[in-house]
């Protein structure tokens, strides 16, 4: 039988983990009011008016309503319908529902429950013999991401959990890849858990790989200040805990020299800032199960939002 001081342990570490999202209240992009006929209202874009119905270009078909991934380019073909057509859609992604017509299948975002048009078979178009119709309205495009050059520079930042550092940092332009993890403790190859029970000294954290071709250490860096709160002292939200604070590690010189500036700005503008800057030792990747967390799920960041302060 679990005793009383175990059964409180165990809540103090369900309260203190990223996972507290669950109840949260799911937030949604604003629609304009033709992206609300469609999405809401279960309308229809006329035919070959939509911005993706000759789209070509390398990457993800997100929903324009909640940001959920729900087509690769790689599944995109070309019908001659007028609307942008797909042979599958990404696992999990698209729920079939009875159209209210009472003879076609409509396709909504498995996420948000968004329209997104209707799903044919037996046409003989592709192999997997099913075309996706599409309406362009309802979607946004994330191009895949591509270095300019052989290249690059890394920076890694602390901001409270890491999934929301690391789906607001991968989508800055010129950002190749964001990497949750662990750092500033003394435990080696430190797994979450080490983490969670606050022994390690090791704090949640992500390790960005940016191209300097396209975007500089100072603007990712304004962007750190700017997609979490500087000011909350070990915890972000409603994450508490030391291994939650906010905190820049520096890999040279340089780095720190430009946090040191951005902290000094800040706090001229009111900011009481609580962020450390210190230097950088070891990164240690973080579970595979922690990677791209929000992006896989197909939801978004619960403690973790844009606020311009530059």
């Amino acid at each position: 039988m679990i005793n009383k001081l175990m059964l409180i342990a165990l809540v103090a570490v369900g309260l203190s983990s990223c996972a507290q999202e669950n109840g949260a209240k799911m937030e949604f992009n604003k629609l304009t009011f033709e992206e609300q006929n469609v999405i809401l209202h279960k309308g229809t874009e006329r035919p070959y008016t939509g911005e993706y119905v000759n789209h070509k270009e390398d990457g993800t078909y997100t929903c324009k309503q909640c940001d959920a991934p729900l087509y690769l380019s790689g599944d995109k073909f070309d019908s001659n319908c007028g609307w942008p057509s797909f042979d599958d859609e990404i696992e999990g992604a698209v729920k079939r529902v009875p159209d209210a017509d009472g003879r076609r299948t409509e396709i909504v975002c498995a996420n948000c429950g968004g329209h997104l048009g209707h799903v044919f078979e037996g046409e003989g178009f592709t192999d997997k013999n099913t075309r996706h119709c599409v309406n362009s309205i309802s979607l946004n495009f994330e191009p895949e991401k591509k270095a300019s050059s052989d290249k690059t520079e890394k920076a890694i930042f602390a901001g409270g959990c890491f999934w929301g550092v690391e789906y607001y940092m991968e989508k800055h332009k010129g950002v190749i890849s964001a990497t949750s993890g662990y750092t500033g403790g003394h435990v080696k190859n430190p797994s979450y858990q080490d983490v969670l029970s606050k022994k390690s000294g090791h704090i949640e954290a992500v390790e960005i790989e940016y191209d300097p071709n396209i975007t500089s250490y100072e603007e990712v860096a304004k962007l750190f200040f700017e997609i979490h709160d500087p000011t909350q002292v070990d915890r972000q939200g409603p994450d508490i805990g030391e291994q939650y604070r906010s905190e820049v590690f520096y890999l040279n010189e340089g780095q720190k020299q430009t946090a040191e500036k951005l902290v000094n700005i800040l706090k001229d503008k009111g900011y009481k800032v609580a962020t450390r800057i210190s230097k950088a030792d070891t990164f240690w990747k973080a579970e595979n199960y922690h990677q791209d967390y929000y992006d896989n799920k197909g939801s978004l960041p619960y403690c973790h939002g844009y606020t311009k302060r530059f």
